[in-house]
């Protein structure tokens, strides 16, 4: 007999009952309308075993990707750990192994974790120092053999956490994370169709994760990477992603400043208005946007109007919380 676990709590599945059968007969509270898989209100994710296929059905394919399904036409095939989409139920210990300045305001901040922790490239994570205050930072790495997370984090005026991260944190001092979400993440299977990622100051950081992650799976389509910042300094890794787009065939950098003159290779204007210029139709392709809310929502609308899907289009704002952090919050 198939067993379901939630939280503490695990139930037996009767014969040809689905997950949320299962979870109701037991008297547990679970959000759910319609029961035949179409408002999907009651998705919930497998932590442990991919769900059957069929519970997928008309969920956007980064939720699947991390094994998101639809209980309640999820008939289990083997035992189950589920959870909400929004219930945490993981907390690590990580350590800082590297801090470098990459800009003037911005530090490039590598931690290292022992044990499982499951991630996708342009994710985002809580970071929380031991006296609870936590941010949320975006991770622009692939998962690593050697247990490695970046964040690239840009100190903000009477920012408390990004304060104290840029003048206090030193290597050996230990962070406590969060599970890993957002759907802002590179999917398989399409290696031939175009990318377009455009950002804004460290809405960088998921964009080269999301790069490098599909680099790693051999995608084969043009990837234009488009990063904007009021000055100079604000195009931080820009020799690093000239580098790559000079190494790299199918890999486009488009470095853009809005506040300033730019020197000779940098476009003038907002990296969002520069990149819908640059592309007469995104039909086909798939969009990836980070930074700013306002640039964020501006540019899913144009780049719907100018053809491409809504199911292609991945978006993280971050919001600047008060008095604190730029927080990636996927929308």
């Amino acid at each position: 007999m198939v067993s379901i676990t939630i939280g503490e709590n695990t139930f037996s599945a009767q014969a040809n009952e689905t997950v949320l059968e299962t979870l109701l007969r037991n008297n547990m509270q679970m959000p759910h309308s319609c029961r035949q898989g179409l408002c999907q209100c009651c998705m919930m994710r497998s932590r442990d075993n991919p769900p059957p296929v069929s519970s997928q059905a008309g969920i956007k394919d980064t939720l699947r990707k991390q094994n998101y399904f639809l209980p309640c036409i999820c008939r289990p095939e083997q035992d189950m750990t589920v959870a909400l989409p929004n219930q945490q139920t993981a907390s690590i210990t990580a350590y800082v192994v590297e801090k470098q300045l990459v800009a003037a305001q911005i530090v490039r901040l590598v931690l290292t974790y022992e044990g499982s922790f499951n991630f996708f490239a342009g994710q985002f994570v809580n970071l929380k120092r031991a006296d609870g205050l936590a941010r949320s930072y975006s991770i622009a790495n692939t998962p690593h053999p050697e247990n490695i997370l970046e964040f690239h984090i840009r100190r903000l005026p009477n920012g408390q956490f990004s304060s104290w991260v840029y003048d206090e944190l030193k290597p050996g001092d230990a962070l406590t994370l969060s599970d890993a979400q957002g759907n802002c993440l590179y999917v398989d299977g399409r290696a031939e169709q175009p990318l377009l990622l455009v950002g804004t100051g460290t809405g960088l950081a998921p964009l080269v994760g999301i790069i490098n992650d599909a680099l790693s799976q051999n995608h084969t389509g043009p990837i234009h990477l488009f990063h904007g910042g009021r000055n100079r300094d604000g195009l931080y890794l820009m020799g690093e992603m000239q580098e790559l787009a000079a190494t790299v065939d199918n890999f486009y950098y488009t470095p853009c400043l809005s506040g300033e003159m730019p020197e000779m290779g940098i476009a003038t204007g907002r990296a969002h208005e520069v990149a819908l210029t640059a592309m007469q139709t995104l039909k086909g392709w798939r969009v990836y946007l980070c930074g700013h809310p306002e640039m964020v929502n501006q540019t899913k609308t144009s780049a719907f109007l100018k053809g491409a899907s809504l199911n292609d289009i991945y978006a993280d704002a971050f919001h600047v919380n008060t008095p604190d952090a730029a927080a990636s919050i996927v929308v």
